[in-house]
């Protein structure tokens, strides 16, 4: 479980294909407090520690996360937004985060606002996934509120202190983006597909 709170941006040191699974090496600063089996999330998707090495550390995507997450566009050198699991009796500052990505979007427009930053993205609506006005989304694993929402995009707002600590900074339009949906809001959406 995350929290969609971003801790840092790791750097991508290393890809490494073996088989049908990438490797991924990360440079991080938080490496030395990682163990092996732990959980991380990369962009928002949760992923296990499998060696740990100086200030690098390297995780495994298999195929199905590489074809329903942008993991697989990675290249030596970007920025990947970084999140540990959720300790139990901490504050959720943020909202329940899975680290299990329901599928990606497209950055269709960037606007600068008086003090923040509007991104709109589009999504494919036949996956059944819905936002709704000022719910939650995690768009590359950072927790936000949605503040338009239509049946194929959604527009969020950033704040400065976000769009300097995390990928936002890096991204442009055209760029795609992991999503996971309201968890909350899946279970009360598959809810109603079994009553009728």
């Amino acid at each position: 479980m995350f929290t969609g709170i971003i801790e840092e941006l790791g750097e991508i040191v290393k890809l490494e294909q073996s088989l049908n699974n990438l490797n991924i090496t990360v440079a991080a600063k938080m490496t030395p407090e990682l163990k092996i089996d732990q959980s991380v999330a990369h962009n928002g998707v949760c992923l296990t520690v499998v060696d740990l090495e100086d200030q690098n550390y390297t995780v495994t995507a298999i195929k199905e996360t590489l074809e329903k997450t942008n993991l697989g566009k990675l290249c030596k050198g970007d920025a990947v937004n970084l999140e540990r699991g959720m300790k139990l009796g901490a504050r959720l500052d943020g909202h329940i985060v899975q680290g299990h990505v329901d599928q990606t979007a497209i950055c269709e427009k960037i606007e600068e606002q008086e003090g923040s930053t509007i991104y709109t993205f589009s999504y494919d609506p036949a996956l059944g996934n819905l936002t709704i006005e000022k719910g939650s989304i995690t768009v590359n694993g950072v927790s936000l509120t949605v503040v338009n929402s239509l049946k194929d995009r959604f527009s969020v707002a950033i704040i400065p202190y976000t769009l300097e600590h995390t990928t936002f900074k890096h991204l442009h339009e055209g760029d795609t983006v992991n999503l996971e949906f309201d968890v909350i809001g899946k279970y009360v959406k598959r809810l109603q597909e079994l009553e009728k």
